[in-house]
């Protein structure tokens, strides 16, 4: 079987990918594929805006196929809860201003990107630190 190990420089260009993806498809600065087909989808043709948003449908479902299956969707539920409850912890240390929607936008923009991020990476991490390995993991010869 062949070894696959996770390092920081692969969890971060995973990271590195959700965070497009996620900003891709939408961001408080205005220029996301959300904003294109809402606003602007007149200057575009159908057919570009069609491409692009299959490119983002076919990330989405790799992504989310990947972390479902490694964290499962109690697992995802649990990684947003405690990224929501350290911003909240954030705000209640005034280390955090949500009075700008913009910033809250953003945050809430990384935070689904880490949670895909930390999806596509947790198999890896869960053989690393128990040494068990996932069905999927496991090579046939």
């Amino acid at each position: 079987m062949a070894t696959r190990s996770l390092s920081w420089g692969g969890f971060f260009l995973r990271a590195l990918f959700a965070l497009l993806l996620v900003a891709s498809t939408y961001n408080p600065s205005g220029y996301s594929f959300s904003h294109l087909v809402l606003r602007h989808h007149e200057n575009w043709p159908l057919s570009l805006l069609t491409l692009i948003g299959i490119g983002l449908l076919i990330g989405w479902v790799i992504y989310l196929r990947a972390t479902l299956r490694s964290l499962g969707s109690i697992g995802m539920m649990l990684a947003l809860g405690v990224f929501g409850a350290l911003i909240w912890v954030m705000f209640d240390y005034q280390m955090l201003n949500l009075d700008n929607p913009s910033e809250l936008a953003w945050i809430a923009v990384a935070l689904v990107a880490l949670v895909l991020a930390i999806g596509m990476s947790w198999s890896h991490l869960r053989r690393r630190m128990s040494g068990q390995i996932d069905a999927d993991d496991v090579d046939e010869d």
